[in-house]
């Protein structure tokens, strides 16, 4: 069973945070169970949604409708991406998010991160892919790439070696909501959740659930927690074959039930761990759903501008665009040219000629004011797609990170 530790905080020398928070007090730190060996037994009810979630997840990988959605899975990718950071409070449009992936050097430091937490996302399912064992170097090399072009790239990949805590003072443990294990536990529990991933003796979804809440329960990094335990979702998923070729946008739903997300984490933690699989698993069924929408509505855009180009040939350089578009709302000739392996002459006429037909616009951005073009039409329907639910967290201010010790 999970116990909690005694522990002593020792204020730092600075003086940081009230009177309280400079005060040595006692705090009881979190200590989980390992869960290599750990038995999951499931009431039937919880089963049959596990069961419903395996469903829907392999249902999205065969449907014959997105056969020509080339584009959909790194896209459905980046939403996850993007959601997953938003829950960690970094906010961004998808139109910066776009600049910021044409032109990195202008990138600012939110669109660095995200387009890190992208990037992570990607080796997380590789990762998968690999079939490979998987160890706490693998998942450490996770945080690196989240973190290495960040403010933070000098805690990239280490494991804490201070206690961090969730909720309460920015400065002590005092009042924390929840408070993980101490710093000098991290590197066995690590293990053991690396072990974890390794093992295909349960259902995926169970054992994507199981990995997460745990990862998010141990916190082994000062920051990036919550973004590399969302990837190690996708790295279950892939690794036991069940998206293979898209990836459920499961942080879109969980960014819209933050206050579920938490409770489903403290039920995890006080033992209840089919109500954390209850509600997992109807997020990965939320997550199937929503990944078909987008790809309708992405089937639909498509159509739409294919019209307004006058149906160009289906060889043609402005109809190979029009496919690629959605891997890149915002283009100049010189990436046209190489996602299409064309001249940049040729890249460029279809760049013109679809901005005469109005599917795209030009735009500039950056100190050097970099020339490109963008689909309007596909950011706004991408930053729907992303906040379609907004107004279930509104007011909602907790989330499932914790403070760094500062």
């Amino acid at each position: 069973m999970p116990t909690t530790e005694r522990r002593v905080w020792q204020p730092r020398l600075d003086g940081y945070g009230n009177r309280a928070d400079r005060s040595s007090f006692v705090y009881e730190a979190y200590v989980p169970d390992p869960i290599t060996a750990l038995h999951i037994g499931l009431p039937q009810s919880v089963a049959s949604v596990v069961v419903e979630a395996e469903h829907a997840v392999s249902d999205l990988q065969l449907e014959t409708a997105f056969a020509g959605l080339e584009v959909l899975s790194r896209l459905l990718l980046r939403s996850e991406s993007v959601a997953s950071s938003r829950i960690e409070g970094l906010r961004l449009s998808q139109r910066r998010l776009a600049e910021a992936l044409l032109s990195p050097a202008d990138a600012e430091a939110a669109a660095s991160e995200v387009v890190g937490n992208i990037e992570a996302m990607q080796a997380a399912v590789d990762l998968g892919a690999s079939r490979a064992d998987i160890s706490a170097e693998e998942i450490k090399a996770l945080h690196q790439i989240l973190l290495r072009n960040s403010r933070d790239s000098h805690i990239a990949g280490k494991i804490r070696d201070e206690q961090n805590w969730i909720g309460g003072s920015d400065h002590s443990p005092r009042g924390a909501e929840f408070i993980p294990p101490a710093e000098y536990r991290v590197p066995a529990l690590l293990d053991d959740l690396a072990s974890y991933l390794n093992l295909a003796d349960s259902s995926a979804i169970v054992q994507a659930a199981v990995a997460h809440a745990q990862f998010e329960t141990i916190h082994p990094f000062a920051d990036g927690n919550g973004r590399v335990g969302r990837a190690l979702i996708h790295v279950v998923f892939r690794r036991r074959g069940l998206s293979t070729r898209f990836a459920p946008p499961i942080s879109v739903v969980l960014a819209a039930n933050g206050s579920r997300y938490v409770q489903g984490l403290t039920a995890y933690r006080s033992g209840d761990l089919a109500e954390w699989c209850r509600f997992f698993a109807a997020v990965v069924i939320d997550a199937a759903s929503r990944a078909r929408t987008l790809a309708a509505d992405l089937t639909v855009l498509q159509e739409e501008w294919l019209e307004q180009a006058k149906r160009p040939r289906a060889d043609s350089t402005a109809a190979r665009l029009i496919a690629a578009i959605p891997a890149q709302p915002i283009l100049d000739a010189k990436t046209v040219a190489a996602m299409l392996s064309v001249s940049e002459v040729a890249a460029r006429n279809a760049l013109n000629a679809l901005e005469e037909a109005s599917v795209l616009r030009p735009v500039s951005f950056g100190k050097k004011r970099f020339r490109a073009w963008e689909a309007p039409t596909l950011i706004v329907l991408l930053d729907n797609f992303e906040w379609s639910m907004a107004e279930d967290t509104k007011g909602n201010r907790q989330r499932p990170s914790p403070s760094p010790r500062p």
